[in-house]
Parts: structure tokens; C-alpha cells; sequence
């Protein structure tokens, strides 16, 4: 079941402040430079797809929120970005893309190897010869979960329209399916209610993640541990491939 970060409307309204534009932004437009095609799989909100469009950019989006595509599909440039209700599956029938990113750490969602590796398959198709698969995921060497306390993850964001909003983690644990659980609170300040979202990912070694995309196909992989371009090491708080 999707969180409810990704279909509730209360929660999706605070989805861009929580996620500006930052370091990650900048690497994927600088990547994209040059490139004609480009599909935005896992898109959310459409930030980033509406930002490669505004700068001539060909962009299929793609993502499986109805909710989600709505906030997308009315943002500036949004009228120039080919939005699709789907997952994975849709790629089958795109016209070969330059570039395929899935960002926002969606890679880790897929909480099941034989999905994952499906869905960097159905990549390696979307993609003409030669192309480009590009995407990150939190290193769990780093143990990020450790800081998703409420003492630790608490931020207050103002959101237009909405107000202030408390927001922080908690209840952490390791799921059967070997991922991590977590519940994150909404508390808006206007109306004292408390809205929350359960959350799982999956936290998958360099090791793990290579070997997963050689399987799709992908036989060039080029990491890095930082979006300044720094090596991975065991101090990486995330894994950041780009892939032929």
C-alpha cells in the first residue's frame, strides 16, 4: 500500500517544501544537458520534469499518485511535459529515451528484489543504445534511520495556503520484508490535528545495487557518494549511480 505522503491532498500540499530544489536538482539537470528525451520515472509532484521541460527538454513523466500528477500537471510548463498514471510497466511503450531517472530515492520503495530488478529491465527497454539510467539511494552504511527520532527529524516548515507544520519521524523498526518501517507526523498548527504517514524502504548495498542492475543489463556504472561528485566510502549518506 502506497504511504499516504503520496495520496492524501492534506499531505501532497506539503510535498515541494519538504522537497525544494537542492543539490540533487542540480545534478540531474546538469546530467540531462545535451540529452533530447528524457522520462522522469517515479516523478511525484513533477518539480524536476517541469524544470528539464522549461529548458527545451523532451519529458515523459511517470508515477502511480493520481494525487500527485494533479500538483504536476498544473505547475508552469507543465503543458510540455507527457504525463502517464503508471509505474514501470508503462515504459514498454515509450519511444526510446536519452535519459531515465528515478529520483527522490524511489529506488529504494521497491521493497522486493524481483521487482526492483523488473523495474530497471523495463529501464534498460525504455532506453535506446546507449542510454542513460541514473538514480540514488541512501547508503545503509550510514544507518540514516538512527536520526528518524522525534528529537532528531523534527522541522517546522510554512507551507502558503496551509500555514505552519510540525513534522518529525518515529517508530522505527526492520519489516519482515527487510526494510525499513517508519511512521512521519503532520502536525498543523492552524487546526492542532496530527496527520500521519507509514513509510517503508529498502536499504540495498553498493554491492547489491550492482549487481541487480548488471542483471538488467546495464554493463558501464559509475558511482559516486555525494552530489559534489565524492568517491563512496563507508561515510556516504547516499549511493549515486549513473549507469549505460
Amino acid at each position: 500500500m502506497p504511504s499516504t505522503l503520496y495520496t492524501d491532498p492534506r499531505l501532497v500540499a506539503l510535498y515541494d517544501t519538504l522537497n525544494p530544489f537542492a543539490a540533487d536538482t542540480d545534478f540531474y539537470l546538469a546530467l540531462a544537458a545535451g540529452m533530447q528525451r528524457v522520462i522522469d520515472l517515479g516523478c511525484g509532484t513533477g518539480l524536476l520534469a517541469c524544470e528539464l521541460a522549461s529548458r527545451g527538454h523532451r519529458v515523459i513523466a511517470v508515477d502511480p499518485a493520481p494525487e500527485m500528477l494533479h500538483v504536476a500537471r498544473h505547475r508552469p510548463n507543465g503543458d510540455r511535459v507527457q504525463w502517464i498514471e503508471g509505474d514501470a510497466r508503462a515504459l514498454a511503450l515509450l519511444p526510446p529515451a536519452d535519459l531515465l531517472m528515478m529520483t527522490g530515492h524511489v529506488a529504494q520503495v521497491f521493497l522486493d528484489d524481483t521487482a526492483f530488478l523488473n523495474t530497471l529491465k523495463a529501464a534498460r527497454y525504455a532506453l535506446r543504445e546507449g542510454g542513460t539510467l541514473a538514480f540514488e539511494s541512501r547508503n545503509p552504511a550510514a544507518r540514516a534511520w538512527e536520526s528518524w527520532t522525534p528529537a532528531q527529524s523534527h522541522r517546522l516548515i510554512d507551507v502558503n495556503g496551509v500555514g505552519e507544520v510540525e513534522v518529525w519521524q518515529d517508530d522505527v523498526s526492520a519489516s519482515p520484508e527487510s526494510g525499513i518501517r517508519f511512521n512521519t507526523y503532520y502536525r498543523f498548527k492552524a487546526t492542532d490535528e496530527t496527520l500521519t504517514s507509514t513509510s517503508e524502504l529498502r536499504f540495498r548495498t553498493q554491492d547489491e545495487l550492482s549487481a541487480q542492475l548488471e542483471a538488467a543489463g546495464f554493463r558501464h556504472l559509475t558511482w559516486q557518494g555525494d552530489w559534489n561528485g565524492a568517491a563512496v566510502s563507508a561515510s556516504s549518506r547516499e549511493l549515486i549511480v549513473v549507469a549505460r
